[in-house]
């Protein structure tokens, strides 16, 4: 929708820039369709032949409509014309099928009437208000010896076996499932336009079935004719039509993520309150805090950093901001959001930004409308801050705000001393027990100076350059990452010994690849730990030798970014916000904060090592492009970085040792 839209757009316009690995946006096209079609019809396979038949073993059935039994045809009858027919819309129109909404699930169908001698297409679109599968497990018949859980058939079967009381006058000569994906890519003139919000709202309304089609995704079974009729309304090419031999979209199987089956789930996980946070964690409501219970105090004595989801999100970055929202003496609380929470779900963060607003607190929240797929949540977050009397700004024209800050600014017995948080993850308390991701949390002035001045800039009151201790994207950040890697080759050219360590989600960046490739020759050691895309190829004679690159896939997606850097002895060592990518490195703003306190490179560097160590979840990058999963060898210890790490924070829980951090 996003990707694949890109270079469908600059082929239409005749775009003939070549790549940096010498590709055009339609060579691009073509190549990536040719990767495309293989990897979906094995995944159709793997769950075909793998996951189906497994489900099936602990009684979870998803059935063919041929397969139901009387009662359960029955009841499919009874909940198509109860539920199903009232919302159907048959539509003929050709200009009707250029206007498919996005991602829809669709009939499409071949219809005669004889006596007419007449013949019409006609596609039919499933409300997305329906359940994509109907549980049929109480008009299931258990056989003795066999376990039944959940039986269930999907929506798109029980109306293409009803088609005949949709077209009663008509003959089903054929029909088939089709799916659309469309360009869901927009741009604002932002110079140009008067009102950003109104401008985003009006274009999230064309997202939905205005955009051009990418992709056509449409049953194996459909014949030629019922094929070409769709490709041609939606002016796609053969490259751009996938034939689906099973379920389209399968990740509406997510559905099956709700039904309880304790032997084939992860052993619950609760995060864990920090141990220096333990006393105010116990405070029920933010109107007991005190004295005894003082976040500030807390954060006074020395920096936290937070690691989730293995420490609670609820108990450190909620609860510093209900205490500021409750506490006297803060006078003003300033926080970037990008992507927050479900805008009908209740946000703690939310409300504390609000109680605070309402205290009379001057509360400054900068939300980012144009992150993508989340703008309209954004934009009610956005009034419901308006309403309450929180100034609200919505970013810098041209640029994307992703950084994830919170500055509190406190009145204390003689002076005004600010308070801070900054971190790799967004302010989601859904995202937090499911992403790796770091925080920290400090009182130094010159970070909270800093702060204040990033604050200035992003409400466009300043122009400033120049930071104390942060990385600052667009500002100064790549040029200081690329220091930062010139730095260990000249260590290496004085003799000693240079390494890099970096943990991110993406690596794109072709200047900053060039940089690693440069370090990698003059014999910098280079390890990455990249969970995502990786443009960059490691072990390549002469080129990256010194490079090695795994990706961590296991219980919880790897979000943190940690940056590491040996200098000597010296080490230095960043998180942030910010990944190796032009966009981040470009059209974003992004904070990276240097990390100074002791403690907290020793964790740090912990969480690095450990990472590197996996032998369960860690894939290895080989140098033509593919991964290979690392197995423990014989007598070789099972070493998961993610449970090792919620092994480490069960057993500091139960430690009643003080403030300090331990390995």
């Amino acid at each position: 929708m996003i990707r694949m839209s890109t270079l469908k757009e600059q082929t239409l316009v005749g775009n003939c820039k070549l790549t940096a690995d010498g590709r055009t946006p339609q060579q691009q096209q073509i190549e990536l369709h040719q990767r495309l079609q293989p990897m979906v019809a094995q995944q159709q396979q793997n769950f075909q032949g793998e996951l189906r038949p497994k489900l099936a073993e602990i009684g979870v059935n998803l059935l063919e409509y041929f397969q139901l039994n009387r009662r359960q045809r029955i009841y499919c009858q009874t909940y198509f014309t109860e539920q199903i027919l009232p919302q159907l819309t048959p539509l003929e129109s050709e200009q009707h099928l250029s206007h498919i909404s996005n991602l829809s699930f669709n009939i499409g169908a071949i219809i005669v009437n004889f006596a007419q001698s007449e013949v019409r297409f006609v596609s039919l679109e499933i409300p997305q208000t329906l359940p994509r599968f109907i549980n049929l497990t109480a008009y299931s018949e258990s056989v003795e010896g066999d376990r039944l859980l959940w039986n269930g058939v999907a929506i798109e079967q029980v109306v293409a076996a009803n088609l005949a009381v949709i077209f009663p006058d008509w003959e089903i000569r054929e029909y088939c499932f089709f799916r659309v994906t469309r360009n869901a890519d927009f741009s604002v003139q932002e110079a140009e336009a008067d009102d950003l919000l109104l401008a985003i709202q009006q274009q999230l309304a064309k997202r939905h079935c205005q955009g051009f089609a990418i992709r056509l995704e449409i049953s194996s079974s459909a014949s030629d004719l019922l094929r070409q009729t769709l490709a041609e309304h939606l002016d796609l090419p053969a490259a751009n039509i996938y034939r689906i031999d099973g379920f389209l979209a399968l990740g509406d199987l997510m559905t099956l993520m709700a039904l309880s089956l304790p032997d084939h789930e992860y052993t619950p996980w609760q995060p864990v309150v920090p141990r220096r946070l333990k006393k105010i964690a116990g405070v029920a409501m933010p109107s007991e805090f005190s004295s005894q219970t003082d976040f500030f105090a807390v954060i006074r004595r020395g920096d936290l950093l937070i690691h989730r989801p293995y420490e609670s999100f609820a108990d450190s970055v909620e609860l510093f901001l209900a205490q500021a929202a409750a506490d006297a003496d803060v006078l003003a609380i300033k926080m970037t959001l990008y992507r927050t929470y479900c805008a009908s779900c209740d946000s703690p963060i939310i409300q504390s930004l609000i109680a605070a607003a309402l205290g009379g607190k001057q509360v400054t929240v900068l939300v980012e409308i144009k992150a993508r797929f989340d703008e309209e949540t954004n934009i009610a977050w956005a009034k419901k801050l308006e309403s309450a009397g929180v100034r609200v700004v919505y970013g810098l024209a041209g640029l994307k705000t992703h950084t994830k800050i919170v500055l509190v600014v406190r009145e204390e017995a003689d002076e005004i001393r600010r308070y801070i948080h900054l971190g790799t993850g967004n302010y989601n308390p859904k995202s937090a027990k499911l992403y790796t991701d770091l925080g920290l949390l400090s009182c130094k002035a010159d970070l909270g100076k800093d702060l204040s001045d990033l604050f200035n800039f992003l409400t466009g009151y300043s122009q400033q350059h120049t930071y104390r201790k942060l990385l600052v994207a667009p500002i100064n950040l790549r040029e200081r990452l690329v220091e930062l890697i010139q730095r260990e080759i000249d260590w290496v050219r004085q003799g000693k010994k240079g390494k890099i360590i970096a943990k991110m989600n993406s690596l794109v960046d072709p200047d900053m690849i060039a940089a690693l490739y440069e370090a990698s020759q003059a014999g910098v050691e280079i390890d990455l730990i990249v969970r995502g895309i990786c443009c960059l190829r490691p072990g390549l004679a002469g080129i990256s030798d010194n490079i090695r690159v795994i990706s961590i896939v296991g219980r919880y997606l790897e979000h943190s970014r940690i940056f590491y850097f040996q200098n000597g002895g010296e080490e230095a060592i960043f998180i942030g916000s910010a990944d190796w990518m032009p966009r981040n490195l470009n059209r974003r703003v992004e904070t990276v904060v240097p990390i100074e306190n002791e403690n907290l490179i020793a964790q740090l560097k912990f969480i690095l090592e450990t990472t590197l160590t996996d032998n369960r979840h860690a894939w290895n990058l080989e140098p033509d492009g593919t991964y290979l999963q690392r197995c423990p060898q014989d007598s070789e210890p099972e070493r998961n970085c993610q449970q090792a790490f919620m092994n480490l924070a069960a057993r500091e829980n139960e430690s009643a040792s003080s403030d300090g951090w331990r390995h």
